[in-house]
This record gives structure tokens, sequence and C-alpha cells, in this order.
């Protein structure tokens, strides 16, 4: 993706199913947890880079006892940092005689002493899109109480649309949040479920008690036993998702060791798990979990959209009641499907056998476009990639030309044959001429990307982030690269297509395996002021050029309008109107003159292609939340984001939409 993009962020979770001296026994250490743990976070590292945070939580601890743990970190190499962390405290406790691994109760003095030597095990990596950057604004978020049964941690991958709304909802109850992200708003949402059901069940304990003699109550050290068995997760997730509104995958543990983990009614946000004997494990992409226990595609399933799976003890046996029973159940109507389609085009790694084969399918499918471009000129373009992460399309691309090529070398042949004029001569030109031909032309310098992006006159510098393989291009030829998504065009106007033009090719063609990116979003990615979308500004433009600006203003107050209504469910997407009067290529057409530098000595054409919605469904079948190229929002909140994100472009505003609603 040659514009930067702040996307989503990756859980990782693990539930031990047995007690540490079983994994100390068996593999050698009682840290096997904490170790998955860090592999399944270092597997979704392309994840989140702002920003990591680790929670724990310990079942059955003594009284006395801390139970529940966290660190975060937004350091630079926050990952390897916390974790390094953590070994050295290890390797301290060493040293101090506290845990000794040649003692038999080695693995117990490992839960006693080390923060992270429990059964629960979260962790979380950050890409910000709203809130604090620093480490109080990384997960998990923790809201403490010396009631385990309302001690509560949790993590997630989402954006709420409605936080602002959240957060009056709590006022109105009469509690006093403190407005800073929507987590910390759901946090507080689920404590305040989980602390009605706490005192329920603790009140009726009480009463019932003064119903009976001395000899039959139930002694009050017991109600913490009787309030773990009877809570019930389901149900408070139940209420507290009625009044959300957007995608997410949240995952959480109560201090008793109940831990939950959930995902959006319109499965917006992925979310996987797997589960064996000896744990539960869940994770924002397939692969992670499949190289981290070493297990097939099919043993890892999708969390179903709308769900929510709890893991409560087996036993309350203080010693022994380690393990956990998970059940999965709905917590909420089920909606429309819609997962992302960009996990599939960026932001997931492309390891995962189904993702591999849709990234391919999205490069094949520009084929056409791309043979039209160069006038199916074969013998005289060079094709190539860029970034990296669209090295998948790339080989998915260059499959669809041999097999084009392959095709017109067959009927060829065929036609000669039949006309009697098939030698050896022929044969040779037919194979040897117009083969596509594939070059590794950009190479990416990642150390010198981080130091640019910290300091000022990046513009000056940003064009030496890629050097180029000289001599491979010859100036007749086309010069085609493929990207993942074209966002803002700012890199490929400032950067990238002055350091393709050092090539000094007869054309530069761009094509783009995502759709023209025309509206916000408002479900976790950074992608919510409107203003700065290539695809938008082209619009606008087109509009001023043909002396259509009256429909700008016509937009800005029907969106004003759509806001005026009480519910965001009778709202429409009035920021379509923009876009109406114009095809798809007629916009690309406009971005292809937006995006080349007036800069440079080159004098060629450059033209910037993009995917048609149609070939992204074909090639994307399930994955099909479009709502960054369509403005078919999956939630209410989404259509208010959009309109609200217009009124906020008319007016100069360049505040996050989701940030401003009231």
């Amino acid at each position: 993706m040659s514009d930067s993009i702040h996307h989503e962020c990756g859980l990782a979770f693990v539930r031990l199913k047995k007690p540490l001296s079983y994994y100390h026994d068996k593999y050698g250490t009682c840290l096997w947890g904490f170790q998955r743990l860090y592999l399944l976070m270092e597997k979704q590292h392309n994840r989140g880079q702002d920003g990591v945070g680790i929670g724990c939580c310990k079942v059955n601890m003594p009284l006395g006892q801390a139970y529940i743990f966290r660190e975060r970190c937004a350091k630079r190499d926050s990952l390897i940092t916390v974790m390094e962390e953590q070994l050295s405290r290890f390797a301290k406790l060493e040293r101090k005689g506290l845990i000794n691994r040649k003692s038999t109760d080695f693995p117990d003095r490992v839960k006693e002493h080390f923060d992270f030597g429990g059964e629960v095990l979260l962790g979380h990596l950050r890409y910000g899109t709203s809130g604090k950057f620093g480490s109080g604004g990384c997960h998990p978020y923790l809201r403490r109480s010396n009631w385990p049964t309302k001690t509560l941690m949790v993590l997630g991958n989402f954006n709420m649309t409605n936080a602002r709304d959240l957060n009056h909802h709590l006022i109105e109850r009469g509690q006093h949040p403190v407005f800073d992200t929507d987590t910390q708003t759901v946090l507080e949402e689920i404590g305040y479920h989980l602390d009605e059901a706490h005192d329920a069940i603790f009140h009726r304990e009480k009463a019932r008690n003064l119903l009976l003699s001395e000899e039959q109550r139930t002694p009050a050290r017991e109600f913490p036993s009787i309030i773990s068995h009877e809570l019930d997760l389901r149900h408070i997730i139940e209420k507290c998702a009625r009044i959300w509104d957007g995608g997410y995958a949240i995952a959480g543990v109560v201090g008793n060791g109940d831990a939950f983990v959930l995902r959006d009614p319109n499965g917006i946000r992925p979310c996987f798990y797997y589960e064996d004997e000896e744990v539960i494990a869940f994770a924002s992409e397939r692969v992670p979990l499949m190289t981290v226990f070493s297990c097939a595609a099919e043993e890892v399933r999708e969390l179903e959209p709308g769900s929510v799976a709890v893991m409560k003890k087996e036993s309350e046996d203080p010693i022994h009641g380690t393990g956990c029973r998970m059940k999965i159940e709905p917590f909420a109507q089920y909606g429309e499907l819609r997962p992302c389609s960009f996990e599939r085009i960026y932001f997931s790694r492309g390891n995962d056998p189904d993702i591999y084969q849709e990234r391919k399918a999205l490069g094949e499918a520009l084929v056409p476009q791309i043979i039209r471009s160069i006038g199916n000129d074969l013998e005289n373009a060079v094709f190539s990639f860029i970034p990296n992460t669209a090295e998948i399309a790339y080989h998915g691309m260059m499959d669809g030309l041999r097999r084009q090529r392959r095709d017109e070398v067959k009927a060829e042949i065929l036609r000669a044959a039949a006309e009697g004029c098939l030698d050896e001569g022929l044969i040779d030109s037919l194979i040897l001429r117009n083969w596509p031909r594939g070059e590794k032309i950009a190479h990416k310098d990642i150390k010198l990307r981080t130091f640019i992006s910290q300091e000022k006159g990046r513009d000056q510098m940003v064009s030496h982030v890629y050097d180029i393989t000289y001599g491979v291009v010859s100036p007749g030829d086309h010069l085609v690269v493929i990207d993942d998504s074209i966002v803002r065009g700012t890199t490929l106007r400032k950067s990238i297509l002055k350091i393709l033009a050092r090539t000094n090719p007869k054309k530069i063609v761009i094509a783009s395996t995502a759709p023209q990116i025309r509206y916000p979003d408002c479900y976790g990615i950074d992608m919510s002021e409107l203003g700065k979308f290539i695809a938008f500004q082209a619009a606008v433009r087109l509009l001023e050029k043909r002396g259509m600006s009256r429909l700008i203003v016509d937009t800005y107050h029907a969106c004003l309008e759509e806001l005026e209504k009480d519910r965001p469910a009778d709202m429409i997407n009035a920021v379509k109107a923009i876009y109406e009067p114009f095809t798809a290529d007629e916009i690309s057409a406009e971005i292809s003159e937006m995006v080349r530098p007036e800069d440079i000595a080159w004098h060629g054409e450059v033209e910037v292609l993009f995917q048609s919605i149609e070939n992204l469904r074909a090639s994307i079948p399930v994955h099909h939340g479009d709502w960054y190229f369509t403005g078919n929002y999956p939630t209410p909140g989404g259509t208010k984001i959009a309109n609200r994100a217009f009124v906020q472009f008319y007016e100069g505003d360049d505040r996050r939409p989701y940030d401003m609603l009231f």
C-alpha cells in the first residue's frame, strides 16, 4: 500500500486447561502458555506497531495474593521490549531463590511469584486510531476491585461508531466516565453489568440467610464461590451489546478466571480460535494459530458473528480446579455478514491459504484493464509491484498475463496449422515474442523509512525510501506496477512516481487491486477524513470543471438533514450523490492527472487503474465488506459517520468524524 494507513489492532488469547505442572512435565517449561502468547503476538506483529499490552489472570490464588496483572508499552520495538522485561524478571526471581527449577514445587512457585505464570493470558497489538498514543492508551484496560468477580480486564480490535453516545449513556445512568476512548467505554459498560450481576447474587444470598437459622446460613466467605459459579457472562455481554454500533473483536477476563471472547454481529472484525485438550486460544488471524499450535487449517475455526465464547472453571477445587469449559453462544441477533474486505486485500498476512489465493485472484482480475492500457504490447512492457505486500497480487497478475498469452499462441498455432503455414520460424516467433516480463523494480529501505517518518523534511527525503533496479526498462517500454490500494495518492505523487520515472519508460501504469476508496471507515481503520481521499478529490474536481459545484452545496445540506434524524437507522448515505454523475473510468482518469508529479523532467504518460467492485466480490466471495468503495455500511453508525465526514469536509474541520458524534 503506497499510502500509509493505520489499520487494525491484533488480539491474542491463551487459556490453559491444565495446571502449570502439566506443561512443566510435558514441555519442560512452566511458561508454555506465556510462550504461546508471545508467539501469537509475534505472528500478528503486522497488525500493530504503536504499542503492545499483555495481561494475565491466575486462577484460584490464595487470599491475600495478587491474581491479575498487566504490562503495557508504547516504546519502539514494544513487543520484544515487554517480553524481554518479563523474562528478565523471571530470571531475577531465580537469582533471588524465590523460584528454583530443581525444587518439586517449582510450578507452584512460578505461579505464586511470576506475574505471567497464570492460566489466562491476553495480548494486544495496538494500531491507534483515536485516544492516547502513549502506554496509557494501550490495551488491556483494567477495572480493579477487591472482589475478583467485579475485577475486569478487556482488550480488543474495534471502533465503536457511537462512542460519544455510549459515554452519555453512562452519564444518564449516573456514572462519571472519563472521556478517553471507546475502549474505556466498553470496559465501563461491561463492568457496570458485571457489578449488577455480582450484587444481585450477593444480596440474594444475604437476604436468604436472614430467613434461615444460624446453623443453616451460608457463611459469607462462601459467597464468592457462589457468585463465580452463577455469573452469566453471555447474559452480561448481551445487555452491553444492545447499544454498541461498530466492528469489534473483544477479549476479556474477570478476576475469578472466567474469560470471554466476542465478535460483532456483522463479522466486520475477524476472530479465530483453536481448542484441544491442553489449551484454548484465540487470535485475529487464522495462520498464527496454525503455526503456533502446529495444526491444520480445518482445526482452526472462525468465531461466528454475534457470538461470545465464555470460558468458566470446571471445578472449585483450590488445587486442581484450573481447567475450564468453553461454551459458544449468540449474544446478539445475527446481522448481515459483512467481513472487512481490506483484511484480505492488505491487513492480514498473505500466508493464509485462502487469502493467498484471493490476492492472486485480485491481481489476475486486473489483466483485461492492463492489456487495454498497454495496447496488448507485451513485447514492450515490464511488470512489477510496489510495495512488498503487493507481491502476491503481482504473481496473480503474471499468471493471468501468461495464461492470456498462451491462449493467443495456441490460437495462432492452430490457425497457421489449418492454413498450412506453420513452420519453425513462426513457432519461435510466437513462443519467444510477447512473453510477459516481470522484474523487481523497487527496493524499500525499511530503516530509512523509520528515520524519515520521525523527522522534518520528510517530503524531500521520502523519494529515497525506495531504490530502483537500473537498466531493465527501456525508453520504449510500458512499466506496469501493481499496488494493494491507493488511498490519498500523496505518496504516489510525491515519491513513487518520481522513483519509477527514473527508469525512463514510455508510460507508467499503476494498477490497484482495491477499487477506488470513496468513503470513510469507522470500524477500526484510520481512514476517516473524507477530504483526503484521492477519489473524493477527483470527483470534486470534476464537479468544479463541469460547472456542477452546486451539487457539493446540495450534498452538504442533504447530509445535515440526515444528521438531524433521531435514529441513525433512518439515515441514508447522502455522500453518494458526489460520485453519481461520473463513471469509475472518468474518476480514474482524473486521478491519473492529479497524481502525476509536475516537478520531474520525465514526460511520459501516467495511468492509474482500479479494481472493479464486481471483480473484488468475485475474487473475495465471502469477505465482501466493501463500504470503503460503495458507501454501503453494515451498521447505522457507519452511515452517520459518512454524512458527518462530508459536513466536516465542507466546514473545514479535520477532526475524526467518529470523535465528533454526540
